[in-house]
């Protein structure tokens, strides 16, 4: 099997002091993984999540305290649903969402945690170094920085019990569905972004990004709307499109 590099995020509290217990209890497990503690594993944002693969990572791991039992009372609700933000994602790019792991573990779980460190580093051993393109991952990345998915990420719980402002309640599955929706959505904009740092037509970028063009044209409309693309040239009678800070000199190829 391949070698491979594990990251893990632990919780300052809990998973960490785990961590501690197990190596001053000699409990071994593979030494694949880098440790970096947290305050709380409700401070792992999706897109330091994203960004630890887009740099190397073939596994992440995530370790907090058991729900009910969070030093700052719901940090673990809320690493929860970042992780499952950071999942669609992940899936978005092409990238296997098995490589993304989350686990409650107590400081006094040494052993615990020795077993399950094991267990995830054959997983991911056996899953092999991360495939994806660096484009796919970056437009993940970007998709992850997003203010929608960044909202939608902790607000899950207001808008399934209290719903909107309009006080529409959603469902689980409506809430899924929301979910499934804007990710697509922002992560296929980002790729388009990235894609334009050379002029492109919607067919060009259709056929590079093997989406149908009316998708595509409907992201070209929501990115020109927010100013954040142009028209380069019209080609042949068809408009093709450039980041608009391209042509400010704010963007190099």
């Amino acid at each position: 099997m391949a070698e491979v590099n594990l990251i893990g995020f632990m919780c300052n509290w809990c998973s960490y002091a785990g961590a501690d217990l197990a190596g001053v209890s000699r409990f071994h497990y593979p030494p694949n993984i880098k440790i970096i503690r947290v305050m709380c594993s409700g401070r792992v944002d999706p897109e330091l999540i994203l960004d630890t693969f887009l740099y190397g990572a073939d596994g992440v791991f995530i370790g907090g305290c058991h729900l009910g039992d969070c030093h700052y009372l719901e940090g673990n609700y809320y690493a929860e649903k970042k992780i499952e933000m950071a999942k669609r994602l992940l899936e978005a790019a092409g990238v296997d969402t098995e490589r993304l792991r989350l686990e409650w573990i107590s400081a006094s779980e040494g052993e615990r945690f020795a077993a399950i460190i094991t267990e995830f580093t054959e997983e991911i051993k056996a899953l092999g170094p991360v495939k994806s393109e660096r484009e796919e991952l970056e437009s993940a990345c970007m998709a992850a920085a997003d203010y929608r998915l960044r909202i939608l990420a902790t607000k899950e719980r207001e808008l399934l019990e209290g719903g909107n402002k309009y006080g529409e309640v959603f469902t689980m599955h409506e809430m899924a569905k929301l979910l499934d929706d804007m990710v697509q959505e922002v992560y296929e904009s980002k790729r388009i972004l990235l894609k334009l740092k050379k002029p492109m037509s919607v067919k060009e970028l259709a056929s590079a990004m093997t989406l149908k063009p009316n998708e595509v044209f409907r992201r070209i409309l929501d990115l020109k709307r927010h100013e954040l693309i142009e028209i380069h040239e019209i080609r042949d009678n068809t408009p093709t499109y450039l980041v608009r800070a391209l042509n400010e000199g704010g963007l190099t190829e």
